[in-house]
């Protein structure tokens, strides 16, 4: 029963309010003219009065599927990035050269050469949301709060931010792609209180992976902020293969952490990729990367050292053409890592690098037209060991290679 039910008829209060016009509208229950109208949607509306113009409705409707396998349209066809990590310790100069040699799809500059809270595991335990970290002789660890260590890789990461943002103030890119480690990873390089990896506690790795989500939120929200673009997230996973094989050693060193199980590292992907609500890319370096783990956690692309044995040349190996076929085939874009991280002392054209990637097409039995859109050239990994004029010229080589893919020869091109 609600209170006004149990007004007295003389209740004061009551008056007032209905002299307001805030008083109770009583229909009486066997009115057929009164029960019509609030049939029509006219409730409110007396004999001999307009009724009031129709109000726009609004429904929420679901994105149409897609009619056939064309993958959706992200970047830019034949856009061109980085990995990551380059050399030297001007975040200024790094983000000038980034969003001067990849217009289409430049990257957040990292530069692991300025030490502590530069690195790629202090990077991204710089992200984390109420959990802080510190640096102890074997590498980083959970502490209980912030110090030292852990405000020199926030402030780092600041100063990128603000040179990004002045250079992609110049350039106005329509995408920007930030990189950080990823779950797994990151819960296999940073250990407990007790020295163990949190990898070894499973709710450890529950919270740091919600800690690294929410902190990524935050960061792609600051990201398209300040430059104005669209932001993809590169997730790095260079352990996940570890992971999965149960290979990393204990903190003794006289075994190995337990191996996790495919299921359970594609449900924390997933979750992860799933809160960001923004393109993710998977990067899974080494020679025989778990592409069927990460196919079908909802990434929008993968990316892959293109110049590994197993998948380039006359080494390549049937499984391994087989599980980037299988990418493709599911309409899952590669960024495909075409051009050395260190100058190979001679000179290196993009038509020979192009080769690389039209044979991988042509041996899956892809139309090398669909390269632009189904392939990024990047460099095979990150910058931090080349040299600053080799990294000039990989970056140049990444964004010939781009468009490169936009015009295939009919023929393979020339050595």
């Amino acid at each position: 029963m609600r209170l006004a039910d149990v007004s007295a008829p003389d209740d004061p209060l009551a008056a007032l309010l209905a002299a307001a016009g805030l008083g109770e509208k009583q229909e009486p229950a066997d009115d057929p003219l009164a029960a019509a109208l609030a049939a029509a949607g006219l409730a409110d509306v007396r004999p001999g009065e307009e009724p009031p113009p129709p109000q726009p409705r609004y429904e929420v409707t679901a994105t149409p599927e897609p009619e056939d396998d064309t993958p959706l349209q992200l970047w830019p066809a034949g856009a061109a990035t980085g990995v990551g990590s380059l050399p030297g310790t001007d975040p200024r100069e790094a983000a000038e050269i980034v969003a001067g040699e990849f217009p289409l799809f430049p990257h957040l500059p990292e530069l692991p050469a300025r030490g502590v809270g530069a690195d790629p595991a202090g990077r991204a335990a710089g992200m984390l949301v109420d959990l802080a970290v510190e640096v102890v002789p074997s590498g980083w660890r959970v502490t209980a709060r912030p110090g030292r260590d852990h405000r020199r890789a926030v402030d780092l990461l600041r100063a990128d931010l603000d040179a990004l943002e002045e250079a992609c103030d110049r350039t106005r890119p329509g995408w920007v792609k930030v990189q950080v480690v990823g779950p797994w990873s990151l819960a296999s390089a940073v250990e407990l209180a007790a020295g163990h990896r949190v990898l070894t506690d499973r709710g450890a790795v529950r919270e740091v992976a919600a800690s690294l989500t929410e902190g990524l939120r935050a960061h792609v929200a600051e990201v398209a902020a300040r430059t104005g673009a669209r932001v993809a997230v590169q997730l790095d996973e260079p352990r996940l293969a570890a992971v999965l094989a149960g290979s990393l050693p204990t903190a003794s060193g006289y075994g190995t952490v337990r191996a996790v199980a495919e299921s359970e590292v594609q449900d924390g992907l997933r979750d992860l990729i799933s809160a960001l609500g923004v393109p993710v890319v998977i990067r899974v370096p080494g020679d025989r990367p778990p592409l069927h783990v990460v196919r079908e956690v909802g990434a929008a692309a993968l990316a892959i050292d293109a110049t590994r044995p197993s998948i380039s040349g006359d080494t390549a190996v049937p499984a391994a053409l087989d599980a980037v076929g299988e990418v493709w085939d599911a309409g899952i874009p590669l960024l495909l890592g075409l051009v050395p991280v260190r100058d190979p002392g001679r000179p290196l054209e993009t038509g020979t690098l192009a080769r690389k990637a039209f044979d991988l097409a042509d041996r899956l039995g892809f139309d090398r037209a669909r390269l632009a859109t189904l392939a990024v050239p990047t460099p095979a990994a990150g910058l931090a060991g080349a040299t600053p004029d080799w990294a000039r010229r990989a970056m140049e080589l990444c964004r010939d290679l781009g468009t490169a893919f936009t015009d295939p020869d009919e023929g393979p091109p020339p050595e």
